[in-house]
């Protein structure tokens, strides 16, 4: 009986001590998903006719979606698969290479996108471009909104 209690306390030991790694990862990745969608919501809003058109606004949020393609593909080891409510489906882990060029592809986009927006009128066209990138992956890799 004593050592089934032993064998219980290490394993208990043992995925608090996983959970402890991948409550730190998701927290940071959650960080940087909500440092993105803060600088896409009012250049969104300027996109639907809900704000005036500020270029400096935009360019600025293009530039946080450049550095955030590089920094979030690694923030999904496989110790983060679960824990600390994340939203990232498992089909992440299935699928990396693709989940990962998807990053690249909206770095390229929105790097693109900062040399094509120049004013109002070549905004709508570069910026739709850039957030479909966002909601191609979503649907993919992200639980649905409950």
């Amino acid at each position: 009986m004593r050592q089934v209690l032993i064998a219980v306390a290490a394993f208990a030991l043992g995925a608090t001590a996983v959970a402890a790694q991948n409550v730190a990862v998701i927290k940071e990745r959650k960080d940087h998903y909500k440092k993105m969608g803060d600088a896409a919501k009012p250049v969104s809003a300027m996109y639907k006719g809900e704000a005036d058109f500020e270029l400096e606004k935009v360019q600025a949020a293009l530039k946080i979606m450049q550095e955030q393609a590089v920094i979030l593909p690694k923030l999904f080891p496989d110790d983060s698969k679960t824990g600390e409510k994340t939203e990232a489906l498992p089909i992440i882990w299935e699928e990396k290479a693709d989940f990962e060029s998807r990053f690249k592809k909206l770095g390229e986009a929105a790097k693109a996108a900062e040399a094509k927006i120049t004013d109002e009128e070549t905004f709508p066209d570069a910026w739709k471009e850039v957030m479909g990138n966002c909601s191609g992956c979503h649907k993919k890799f992200r639980k649905p909104k409950s």
